[in-house]
């Protein structure tokens, strides 16, 4: 099958020919996020994500191919995986800085956050709900809440943060955090 018509059918909905791709371009799709720092099931999401919105983008029918299959849907994963490892970098660099994570992983830590989020203003709640719990970007969120710029989301989202941060500091001892 060329890759014109395999292109095609993937556009006409052909569920077949996107399993084709799949198993045609795996190893070099997978190989990409291993290299930089993946792991095997990062890259095995990676790959579907970007299959996601290859097919989407195919069917939508404005997608012209202006370069091989593989080509555009390496760079998909190019982009995916930059998010992801952007979004590793941040969680990483909030937990350096001491700041409360929101990344929680029992009930009881799930609970207090969510206690100190209801004592914050509906803007720094949804600021901080977008960003987190949604993985908005700073643009999302721009456009959503009607702010100026990226800037200002930027500014408000660590405004927030920082609220956030002190009124868990302030009515939780570090015991509370403990399992």
């Amino acid at each position: 099958m060329s890759e014109a018509e395999t292109f095609e059918r993937i556009k006409a909905g052909d569920e077949k020919a996107l399993e084709f791709i799949y198993a045609k371009y795996y190893r070099m799709m997978t190989k990409l996020v291993i290299t930089n720092s993946g792991t095997e099931d990062e890259a095995m999401d990676v790959y579907q994500d970007a299959l996601v919105v290859f097919w989407k983008k195919a069917r939508s029918g404005n997608l012209v191919m202006t370069s091989k299959m593989s080509t555009y849907i390496y760079s998909i994963c190019q982009n995916l995986w930059r998010k992801e490892l952007d979004r590793k970098k941040r969680l990483s660099n909030e937990q350096k800085d001491g700041s409360v994570s929101m990344d929680m992983d029992s009930p009881e830590r799930e609970k207090i956050i969510a206690k100190c989020m209801n004592q914050l203003g509906e803007t720094c709640r949804k600021v901080l709900m977008y960003y987190y719990f949604d993985e908005m970007s700073m643009q999302e969120i721009a456009d959503k809440l009607g702010f100026a710029n990226t800037d200002t989301a930027k500014t408000k989202k660590y405004k927030c943060k920082q609220k956030l941060d002190e009124l868990v500091k302030t009515q939780y001892s570090e015991q509370d955090f403990l399992d």
